[in-house]
């Protein structure tokens, strides 16, 4: 009976084994995440080859799991997993885990890949040289093209990109780039240097990851290089790491715009650690919103003789404050996204701050003129009409042009302007109109 079972477990294993290797490595990254199990977990990725194993570790990006099972198998197995895990890669998993697991893991790397490595963790992770790879294909411009063909050769199994070749001189500096195709079609003894491209776009090592993206996005590549302040070459960004980099840079806009951060998303296993998080990143913008409520309230308490004398001026002053946060928060965020996309820049500045505020005056014509109207026909004041639609007129001018300044102003001083734009913006316009709408009142009605 107890063969009969061992029998069953080996078929199913078997089974298993071969089920994994007809699936992506997303594909079985989600049936890893379901096993409630470390245990299981582990077990799952033993049953997989050391291609897919590498593959797999990559899209999981967990550091301590991987730890746990490369140090778990020999030692000669777990090397060839790790020969075939990209260096940027280990890199970012490493980066999570103590000095102490990390040297454990650095045991089982070879002595070239144990410094890239090392090299790639030298870097900050929101750069260009934290997400980029060293695999790929480079050739000096003094050979021809059939010398080049046989470097792809024996490069391109390891190659995270072949489809572009980049050409350095001998000092390791970018000088040009070609394209495989390119490549094939040139005739054999033709120098590398005579048809390749010299204007190559490249970034710096220390740029930031959202500039990288807005480079590939720009130019439609499949991957930049990367040089250093010489203009050496010292690796590439690829599409895929690009992608990453938007749903990061997209999903820490998101929450900073709502006056918190992308760390509470995560899933910590310390729920003293998501509430510390969650309480930290909220509570400024909290201040700044009751500070601005203040100011609010001592604004209606001048304002409060003129509303005791037009009781009625009191009716609109929700809806004046409402629409203004509103379109203070639209052009802030269109703003944000322009900048973070790389539409707005030093030259578009002008013609941004221009079309917001050329905007918030159409709307502020038709919603003013709509709420004078309401005005007129409720309290028969053609005055009262002419305060009211007035001053959501000049509220929502002024809402769009503040919600375009601030984040352009933020980026100039080099802070992100996602961080400050709602709670900052909507508090700045409530006071700001509150203080059109009594000024008007004031002038208008004559109080």
């Amino acid at each position: 009976m107890a063969t009969h079972q061992k029998e069953i477990n080996q078929e199913d294993v078997k089974a298993l084994k071969e089920y994994l290797s007809q699936q992506q490595p997303a594909d079985i990254v989600e049936i890893i995440e379901l096993l409630p199990e470390r245990e299981e977990q582990k077990k799952i990725l033993k049953l997989l080859d050391a291609e897919d194993m590498a593959a797999v570790l990559a899209e999981l990006n967990d550091g301590e799991l991987m730890a746990e099972t490369l140090l778990d198998l020999p030692k000669k197995q777990a090397h060839k997993i790790t020969e075939n895990l990209s260096a940027d890669d280990a890199a970012d998993i490493l980066g999570e885990l103590s000095q102490e697991t990390q040297e454990k893991l650095f045991s089982l790397f070879d002595d070239h890949y144990a410094e890239e490595v090392r090299e790639l963790m030298g870097y900050d992770d929101d750069t260009a040289g934290g997400i980029m790879t060293t695999d790929y294909v480079v050739v000096p411009e003094f050979i021809t093209t059939e010398q080049a063909i046989r470097i792809l050769r024996s490069l391109s199994p390891d190659a995270e990109m072949i489809y572009y070749i980049y050409v350095i001189d001998r000092m390791n500096h970018l000088v040009g780039i070609l394209s495989l195709r390119q490549l094939i079609v040139a005739d054999s003894q033709t120098p590398i240097e005579k048809i390749m491209w010299r204007n190559v776009i490249s970034v710096n090592v220390h740029d930031d990851q959202e500039e990288v993206a807005n480079v590939v996005s720009k130019y439609d590549f499949l991957a930049v290089p990367v040089v250093d302040d010489e203009g050496k070459l010292q690796g590439i960004v690829t599409v895929d790491d690009v992608i990453d980099v938007i749903h990061e840079e997209a999903t820490e806009d998101i929450y900073r715009l709502a006056g918190t951060n992308a760390a509470e998303s995560e899933s910590d296993e310390a729920a003293l650690a998501k509430f510390s998080t969650a309480f930290k990143s909220r509570i400024p913008w909290l201040i700044v919103t009751i500070i601005g409520g203040m100011l609010s309230g001592e604004v209606l308490n001048i304002f409060s003789v003129k509303l005791n004398e037009v009781i009625a001026l009191s009716f609109f002053i929700p809806m004046l404050i409402g629409m203004g946060g509103n379109v203070g928060t639209q052009s802030s965020t269109v703003t944000v996204r322009g900048i973070a996309i790389g539409a707005i820049h030093s030259k578009t500045v002008l013609s941004t701050i221009l079309r917001e505020g050329s905007i918030g005056i159409a709307l502020g014509l038709v919603i003013g003129t709509i709420v004078a109207i309401v005005a007129f026909i409720w309290q028969g004041s053609i005055r009262l009409g002419i305060v009211v639609g007035s001053a959501m007129l000049v509220n929502m001018f002024a809402a769009a042009t503040m919600g375009t300044l601030v984040p352009i102003f933020l980026k100039k001083i080099n802070i992100d302007p996602a961080v400050a734009s709602a709670p900052f913006i909507t508090t700045t316009i409530d006071v700001m109109g509150l203080v059109i709408y009594a000024t008007l009142a004031g002038i208008i009605l004559g109080l």
